[in-house]
């Protein structure tokens, strides 16, 4: 069927809801049509029938039938339009590294990964345009936030997706990133081991240091490194996340104590008259399994904006390495 898409369930995205899960990529899409699409097996899940209240796992597809997008957005079935010359040079410029199996790309800061309340323009819809001249429309694998930069993996086969999900999954995937944090942390390196829970307001989800006793809760942990200070004020972060939750770094930094430059959602406002407000965290590094064997490690240089705030404060970062993938 013409219009058909199929998505797939991201780390962050772990046990929830089916209902939950279209509710969050599909605001205006009602309860009651998701149970419906359900019921006449319209949605699937790895192709199969499921009921609404199927929990999800990372790595899986979900099939999204024509009417979903209709019905969210109240607006007749269309295809998308076609990418303009200027886009696919901007997303050519972009990769860092391609091959027959993978693509990794350098996202910016404020583009979204996936669609959502209010965004219109997200990498999801624009994924044709990294397509090279091969048959499948490329995959994303894992996301980062809008306001983050940085590595982002994506496969160029269905089957290809699977492997890389699965080893995400299975937290063989070494992921650094950096950031620019109020403060010095006490102790100056450590472990953060803090539960996350979801909710939602004005501004779409959020995350939040969850309750012990929150049935919902889920595992996050994150080791961190300080690798500069400028005194007391400003700290440049080393941080390695175990598990991939919705805003993970971000809480885990605030609950620290130090929140990320410019993380004004958490506590994080700007402290520098001349830097601007953006979120000072960037994906540095990927280092994974290569889905055709071997070692893949892919890096990423600081945006602009950040660049500005290391010069500013007096830290040097290295280079970025180019892309290598070892046997």
């Amino acid at each position: 069927m013409s219009g058909v898409e199929e998505r797939m369930v991201t780390l962050d995205e772990a046990d929830i809801r089916l209902d939950r899960w279209f509710r969050r990529h599909f605001p205006g899409l009602t309860q009651g049509a998701i149970e419906k699409l359900c019921r006449t097996g319209q949605i699937r899940v790895q192709g199969k029938r499921s009921e609404a209240s199927t929990r999800l796992q990372p790595g899986q597809t979900i099939r999204v039938p024509p009417p979903v997008q209709a019905a969210a957005e109240g607006q007749p079935d269309r295809a998308p339009k076609p990418l303009d010359a200027r886009t696919v040079k901007d997303l050519a410029r972009m990769v860092i590294y391609k091959d027959d199996w993978v693509i990794a790309i350098d996202k910016p800061p404020g583009l979204a990964t996936q669609g959502g309340p209010g965004i219109t323009k997200h990498l999801d819809g624009m994924l044709d345009g990294l397509r090279f001249g091969a048959p499948d429309r490329p995959r994303l694998v894992h996301r980062l936030d809008r306001d983050t930069s940085g590595v982002l993996l994506l496969a160029r086969t269905p089957g290809i997706a699977a492997k890389l999900a699965a080893a995400f999954r299975g937290r063989t995937v070494r992921k650094t990133y950096w950031a620019v944090v109020n403060g010095l942390p006490v102790p100056m390196e450590g472990r953060i081991d803090k539960a996350l829970a979801r909710t939602q307001g004005l501004g779409g989800a959020r995350s939040s240091i969850a309750h012990p006793s929150d049935p919902e809760a889920t595992k996050a942990v994150t080791e961190y490194t300080t690798i500069d200070h400028a005194g007391r004020k400003f700290s440049w972060l080393g941080l390695h996340p175990h598990t991939g939750r919705t805003h993970q770094l971000r809480v885990h930094c605030a609950a620290l104590g130090n929140p990320i430059l410019g993380d004004v959602a958490y506590g994080g406002e700007s402290g520098m008259e001349t830097v601007t407000g953006r979120l000072h965290l960037h994906a540095r590094a990927l280092v994974l399994p290569h889905p055709a064997g071997g070692e893949l490690s892919v890096s990423a240089p600081l945006p602009p904006h950040m660049a500005e705030t290391f010069q500013q404060l007096g830290f040097v970062a290295p280079a970025a390495e180019p892309a290598r993938w070892q046997d």
